[in-house]
């Protein structure tokens, strides 16, 4: 069967690329098409999550993912310096968002959420394929969330002014620009920040084997099994190599990727999507859409929902197919499903978490339906209020992994408290 498996993996990728080819209106979505799938790939064999850099540490005492995504974005800012350096910002759409107390509400809100939903909103997509329940019900209530919170996001100056602001922050959504800061540096203000970058990302790798040492010395350090399976050395030997061997293929397409493995490969699938189309990774944004469209089968009308959301109409009425950010977030499940299966693995993955009980489907609703709101407050989920602007040198970026870390941790308390 596994065999079979990753014979409809590679007709499967053949398939997407002829379609996705001849079908879609532009190149740019198809390059779109394609980036998402790259992101789905490295994320699911790598097994990165940006939630998991809460829960892992909560549940099991292990930070290795989060000291693995300070890395990530690190070297994100980098390559966003290099891109900008001599150049004009205004052509990018930097995520340089505003600060605020939709900020710290929303950031709260989205790791409370993600601690119930055991994902967030790049991690949905994945898991739809490997947790198809939880990840379902999340989705829905997530979408839900997203479309509610657009009147507020829109509307409300609590998420749309800014306490803190620079020069470049005014042209963009009136955030804190970090280059603006050390504008005396001799490169543009770039070196400073890369430098402040790495310096708080240096703080959080600390705090994190801190955090860590302790639950060793107490004894309540389990580890992530998936974590050490990834460590795991295959012995290999450049005698033994053969083109066409078993052991060729599980190095090529099974043998699950390290954490840092997987950060390489999403910072280089971000490098692409900012020089191609000049802006980064976000994904939450249309599942509000979706929830409108699926509004419209019942007879909404497009300019209902917009009067609703305060926002034009254009985003209700566009197909599917001919949204970017759409089309890449069908990458993502696209991506996860070739890996499983070019694995192996996709039944074996896909039935190992169908069952969950009444409880499970409340909590996971409530996870979805917060992180969902949440990302309208903060104005992104974790690639859009996180990874993103701080690739792209705004302070808010810092601010909300602070809040959403506070969330997080809070919702794994109560979730703990329900479960026991």
């Amino acid at each position: 069967m596994k065999k079979v498996e990753r014979i409809l993996g590679f007709i499967a990728i053949i398939f997407i690329f002829v379609i996705g080819k001849s079908q879609l209106v532009s190149d740019i979505l198809f390059f779109r098409l394609v980036v998402g799938m790259g992101l789905g790939y490295v994320l699911s064999r790598s097994y990165t999550g940006f939630a998991g850099s809460v829960n892992r540490a909560f549940k099991t005492g292990s930070t290795k993912l989060m000291r693995t995504l300070m890395f990530m974005f690190f070297i994100s800012s980098i390559i966003t310096a290099a891109l900008l350096f001599k150049g004009d910002v205004t052509t990018f759409g930097l995520w340089i968002n505003p600060i605020n107390l939709g900020l710290l509400l929303g950031g709260l809100l989205f790791g409370f959420g993600m601690s119930f939903a055991s994902c967030c909103a790049s991690g949905v997509l994945t898991d739809l394929v490997t947790a198809l329940p939880r990840a379902l019900i999340s989705l829905i209530f997530f979408a839900m969330g997203v479309f509610l919170g657009f009147p507020t996001q829109n509307t409300a100056s609590i998420v749309t002014e800014s306490w803190f602001t620079t020069e470049t922050g005014e042209l963009f959504s009136k955030g804190v620009y970090l280059p603006d800061l050390f504008l005396w540096d001799g490169m543009g203000g770039y070196l400073g920040a890369v430098i402040l970058t790495g310096l708080f990302a240096l703080i959080v790798v600390a705090l994190s084997y801190k955090y860590e040492q302790k639950r060793k010395r107490e004894n309540t350090f389990t580890g992530v099994s998936v974590e050490k399976m990834q460590e795991e050395e295959v012995p290999f030997d450049s005698k033994d190599y053969a083109l066409l061997s078993e052991a060729t293929y599980s190095r090529l397409f099974i043998k699950p990727w390290s954490l840092v493995q997987g950060a390489v490969g999403i910072t280089i699938l971000f490098a692409l999507l900012m020089g191609v189309t000049h802006s980064g990774w976000g994904a939450s944004t249309p599942y509000g859409l979706w929830f409108g469209k699926f509004l419209m089968i019942f007879g909404v009308s497009a300019d209902s929902l917009a009067s609703f959301a305060q926002m034009k109409p254009d985003g209700f009425i566009q197909p599917f197919f001919e949204n970017g950010v759409s089309v890449q977030n069908l990458g993502i499940v696209l991506g996860t499903i070739i890996y499983l299966l070019t694995a192996g693995k996709f039944i074996q993955t896909f039935v190992s978490e169908l069952k969950i009980s009444f409880k499970d489907v409340l909590l996971f609703a409530m996870g979805g339906f917060a992180m969902g709101f949440g990302t309208r407050l903060a104005n992104g989920c974790n690639v859009g209020a996180l990874y993103t602007p701080i690739a792209n040198f705004s302070l808010s970026g810092w601010i909300f992994l602070i809040v959403m870390v506070i969330g997080g941790w809070s919702g794994n308390i109560l979730g703990k408290k329900i479960n026991s």
